[in-house]
């Protein structure tokens, strides 16, 4: 058997239509994601909960079909909904790191499950742009709460680096946009 066999193919099914995630995107993609998920971690030690990152499937109509989308970001606190590689629940927190291959699904598909799954926060994030959506459901609908570009220039009126940005449901979770973005050029 060759490498390619082993190699995990990642892979989202919406709607029967299964979509190839691949080619992988850029290194910038994986930094913001390994920044956040580090510091949703250790902010949710000793809870209940967990932070996933790329790596658990997330079964947003179980009782339909067996559609999954693989978040790359999601916080999950109802551990019964957990099964094998898939969560069936409802997750309290979702983040999207756009990528020229997923950015349109990111903002329509995806952003319509989450909404209707009853996903309470969702971020979207672009490292080309180094910028951050930040949408709360309110009334069952996504709300734009927060929109950043990251302004790191101190000598810039609008510098903003410092800026702390936080999950909802877990306030004491802070981040500042420096830290989402440390190591993107």
């Amino acid at each position: 058997m060759g490498l390619a066999e082993f190699e995990r193919r990642k892979e989202e099914k919406i709607d029967g239509v299964i979509y190839s995630m691949s080619p992988s995107p850029n290194y910038q993609h994986f930094i913001i994601n390994g920044n956040i998920y580090s510091i949703i971690k250790q902010g949710l030690k000793g809870s209940i909960c967990l932070v996933s990152m790329e790596n658990l499937d997330f079964k947003y109509h179980p009782e339909k079909n067996d559609d999954y989308l693989c978040p790359d970001i999601m916080v999950i606190c109802d551990r019964k909904h957990l099964k094998d590689s898939s969560y069936s629940g409802v997750p309290k927190f979702i983040a999207e790191i756009l990528s020229p291959s997923t950015a349109k699904r990111d903002r329509t598909q995806k952003w319509d499950i989450y909404e209707n799954a009853g996903v309470e926060e969702y971020w979207i994030i672009a490292p080309r742009e180094r910028s951050i959506e930040i949408y709360y459901l309110k009334d069952g609908e996504y709300t734009l709460e927060q929109s950043y570009i990251l302004q790191d220039d101190k000598e810039l009126e609008y510098y903003n680096a410092e800026t702390e940005i936080s999950l909802r449901a877990f306030p004491h979770i802070k981040m500042t946009l420096a830290e989402v973005f440390e190591g993107v050029d």
